[in-house]
């Protein structure tokens, strides 16, 4: 019977892992800049589309980050295509406006392509 010895370098093990969850920051932050120039969002004020839409970093460390409209009516609008939206503002705001960049959407790709680029960049592969 032979032995072997691992080690670990927990060093490299952490870069990977901080890198992990910056790429994860940077993506998000990409996905709101991507949403907000996609001109989707109903606009009258600007409060929907402006301070009141934000990424939320509270749990990256966890692997999750969250877009987030702080506004009690943003869920409304949201749900409801049936609303005539002003597009005076936003040529193409609707209702349902992430859905392009989910599961089966248009740009549904957007957020795993991003990540890997600035996963690349973080880690320098």
């Amino acid at each position: 019977m032979s032995k072997a010895t691992v080690k670990f370098d927990m060093g490299a093990i952490n870069k990977l892992t901080n890198s992990t969850v910056r790429a994860l920051e940077m993506t998000a932050e990409a996905l709101h800049t991507e949403v907000v120039q996609a001109q989707v969002v109903p606009r009258d004020k600007g409060t929907l589309q402006g301070e009141a839409f934000f990424v939320d970093y509270s749990k990256s460390g966890n692997g999750t980050v969250s877009l987030v409209h702080s506004t009690p009516y943003a869920r409304r609008l949201y749900y409801h295509p049936e609303y005539n939206f002003n597009r005076e503002n936003n040529p193409n705001a609707q209702a349902h406006w992430l859905d392009d960049w989910a599961d089966g959407g248009k740009h549904s790709d957007f957020a795993k392509s991003a990540f890997v680029k600035f996963y690349k960049q973080q880690t320098g592969v």
